[in-house]
């Protein structure tokens, strides 16, 4: 029997997967082949996708774009058995794409089948949560600690700093959180992972809770993830029934169960504590801090809250030692990233490599470019709140410090690629317009200084009072960076004020308007 991989990812999805899918196996069975039709996520090549892989004896052989009517061809091109066709990509470890990055969080994805734990065990699943079943919690911690694992979802705070305070904390229930609601623009990293490698999440929080104490864990995702909610809910039950969660995991005298959680579609409740608010069944509000929420977080109790990739980078760590991941890496940005590359791109798709690559290495080297072949204007690094660069800045490393140093964030890693039609005025209002709809409303920066950003931005695309508007601009970008409650209204002026540094001509194209008479 022939088998056949073929992506279920949401992407894959979306691109035609499940038809093509279909397609293949009412080809097979009008010819009399023996079909396995395996389904696993994303390798994260999309402009690749719908794609298939078939099983060879010189490994698995890639066959895509797929079209409904490449289907005949390929079974006349004996595809099954790596035959020759327009749309054979050969070994995707081979490509370009694939063979120039590298894959440790992501190093299953696209490979398994999500929900075979067979599979995860044959490609090394587990082996990391053996360990750490074997160390004493404080050891586990140092682990994480000495590998230099920073917080993926944006905030950049150190992983092993997180676990240690919470492992110190004594309480009656410590609690860990994954932070699953993955909203910020042109990212796709936990999705996938979710989608396509939901064990190795599950691992990762069985580990958080072994090392700080913890026997309940929540993952929160966003409500527009229909597909990880499902597989992630389906994993948990399938891992529970192998003794990985409950009362005594593998056998020992620690216990952990997980739940998931679907959100309602709020951005504001990717930030830690209004996730919090909600998972408790409040309206998602931004708390004041202190006290943190590993001091009192999710019902008052110690609480690890740490983004999908963080934890799911863990066991990779733990498999194979904090060294191995710390040799990924420059400076105090350790280990690798999973880049996202989106918006106005040739090749958009998920590119996990050390921190140090430069921008235009993953806008051009991997992305190829702008879709539609004009030259690339700007590119925004970190989500909606990130900062717009130029092309002449593309030469920055992709690492924490170094964006930081240019008045930009790394954020979850999503890049936004936009061509020279772009106006970044008005991607300057969108800003203030996305944080107006967003806010939680609990501040008043944030809350009313949003809405008094969109007006001022129309006033200065008007061409009214334009010097004057500057200079309002100007404070209120200052006021709300100071003192809002959270990153949401803190954040909010970056993309603003890097479009004005970098980008000063779209804020000029109006004709001046003469103040109004008073």
């Amino acid at each position: 029997m022939s088998k056949v991989y073929l992506s279920r990812d949401a992407a894959s999805l979306a691109l035609g997967s499940s038809r093509i899918g279909s397609l293949l196996a009412e080809e097979a069975a009008r010819r009399g082949v023996a079909l396995d039709l395996v389904s696993t996520g994303s390798r994260g090549l999309f402009w690749l996708e719908p794609l298939v892989e078939v099983e060879t004896p010189e490994g698995r052989i890639a066959y895509g774009p797929l079209q409904a009517s490449d289907i005949p061809g390929l079974f006349d091109a004996d595809f099954l058995k790596g035959g020759a066709h327009e749309r054979r990509l050969g070994r995707l470890e081979d490509h370009p794409y694939l063979s120039r990055q590298s894959r440790l969080t992501f190093a299953r994805c696209g490979i398994i089948d999500p929900l075979s734990l067979d599979d995860y065990r044959a490609h090394g699943g587990f082996v990391g949560l053996d360990r750490a079943l074997s160390l004493a919690p404080a050891a586990i911690v140092e682990e994480v600690k000495a590998s230099g694992l920073r917080g993926r979802g944006g905030a950049g705070f150190p992983t092993g700093i997180k676990w240690d305070t919470v492992l110190h904390v004594e309480a009656d229930r410590k609690y860990v959180v994954c932070n699953a609601d993955e909203g910020d623009s042109g990212t796709f990293a936990d999705r996938m992972l979710m989608e396509g490698d939901p064990f190795t999440l599950i691992e990762g929080m069985i580990i958080a809770g072994l090392a700080v104490g913890a026997t309940k864990g929540f993952i929160y995702i966003r409500s527009e993830y229909p597909h990880a909610y499902r597989t992630m809910t389906r994993a948990i039950e399938i891992a529970a029934q192998a003794g990985y969660l409950g009362p005594s995991v593998r056998g020992s005298e620690h216990a952990f169960t997980l739940e998931t959680r679907l959100g309602a579609g709020a951005y504001i409740c990717g930030e830690e504590t209004s996730l919090l608010e909600s998972l408790e069944g409040k309206r998602g509000v931004v708390r004041a801090k202190p006290p943190l929420p590993a001091l009192k977080g999710l019902f008052g109790k110690p609480t690890v809250v740490n983004n999908v990739i963080s934890l799911a980078t863990v066991p990779w760590i733990m498999t194979h030692g904090a060294k191995a991941y710390a040799d990924f890496g420059m400076g105090r940005s350790r280990g690798t990233m999973p880049v996202q590359l989106a918006g106005n791109v040739k090749h958009g798709g998920l590119i996990e490599l050390s921190f140090g690559v430069t921008l235009r290495e993953l806008v051009h080297d991997f992305g190829g470019g702008t879709a539609t072949g004009r030259p690339v204007k700007a590119v925004q690094v970190g989500g909606p709140l990130g900062a717009y660069f130029p092309e002449s800045m593309l030469d920055l490393p992709f690492e924490y410090e170094a964006l930081a140093a240019a008045k930009g964030l790394l954020g979850h890693g999503g890049i936004v690629v936009f061509d020279d039609s772009v106006d970044l005025a008005q991607q300057a209002r969108f800003a203030f317009q996305f944080c107006a709809a967003e806010s939680c409303g609990k501040c008043t920066p944030c809350r009313i200084g949003a809405v008094r950003g969109v007006e001022v931005m129309d006033r200065i695309i008007a061409g009214v009072e334009r010097e004057k508007n500057f200079g309002v601009l100007d404070d209120l970008c200052r006021l709300m960076t100071d003192a809002s409650l959270c990153a949401m209204g803190g954040l909010t002026p970056i993309p603003v004020l890097s479009a004005l540094t970098h980008f000063p001509e779209d804020f000029d194209k109006a004709p001046r308007m003469p103040a109004a008479a008073e």
